[in-house]
Order: structure tokens, then sequence, then C-alpha cells
């Protein structure tokens, strides 16, 4: 039987307060998703500001991170490079922003952010993932 690490409320909300604490240094009105390695939520926060449609946009990319295991941002790079495929793929998001988390070499879950430009967004969630990361 393997065994392997999973994000618990302690770890969720340490995702949650790095990640807010990056959104708020910056003045950024953003929504910060957090899944697990199957892509089901595990906390949700939508900053004052943020438009609602960013709740829904940061828990694709979280999802398409967890599920993919890999920056959402490589979809949205093949996507830009040409193969317009993977706008079709289930359950994906080709929008830069969500980021998994990896513990132990494992990913254990993801972080999506939206509200504020691609690169902000996931500047946002490494902030999150990288706080549990190791």
């Amino acid at each position: 039987m393997l065994n392997k690490p999973t994000l618990s409320v302690a770890e969720t909300s340490r995702i949650l307060d790095a990640a807010r604490a990056e959104a708020e240094k910056n003045h950024w009105a953003v929504t910060i998703a957090v899944v697990d390695d199957g892509g089901h939520p595990l906390a949700l926060l939508r900053l004052d500001g943020c438009a609602p449609i960013g709740a829904y946009i940061a828990t694709e990319k979280a999802r398409t991170a967890a599920l993919g295991r890999r920056e959402s941002k490589q979809y949205e790079d093949s996507v830009n490079g040409g193969r317009a495929a993977f706008l079709s793929a289930p359950l994906l998001t080709s929008l830069e922003g969500g980021v998994p988390v990896v513990v132990d070499g494992q990913v254990v879950g993801a972080v999506g952010v939206s509200g504020v430009k691609a690169s902000e967004d996931a500047q946002i969630a490494r902030a999150g993932a990288q706080s549990v990361a190791h």
C-alpha cells in the first residue's frame, strides 16, 4: 500500500494566509482557491473588490494545476504555441495562475488565483504553494 501526504486544515489555512498576504502586500483584489490532489475544493477566499467570476476562475485554475500536476501556465503556453486542442480538454482552464502544491515530490493539491494580471495571479499562487512545499 502506498502512503502519501495530504493537505490538512492547518496546511490549507497556511496556504490561504500566505497567498492573501502576497495579494494584500501588493493591493491586489483577488480570489484564492485551494484544492486537494483530485481538484476538489478545500478553501476559497474572495478578497474585497474582486469580481464574483474570480471564484469560478480561481477554482478552475487550481483544479487544472492539481489534475495536470503542473502550473496551468503550461497549458496556456501550449495553446498560444498552436495546440488549440487543449481548449477542449475537460475540467481544464488554459489560464496562468494555477500552481501545484508539492510535498516530498508529490502533488498534494494546488492553489488557483484570479483577479489581476496572469503573472500576478501566479505570483500569489506560488506564495501560497511554497508556504507548505518541501
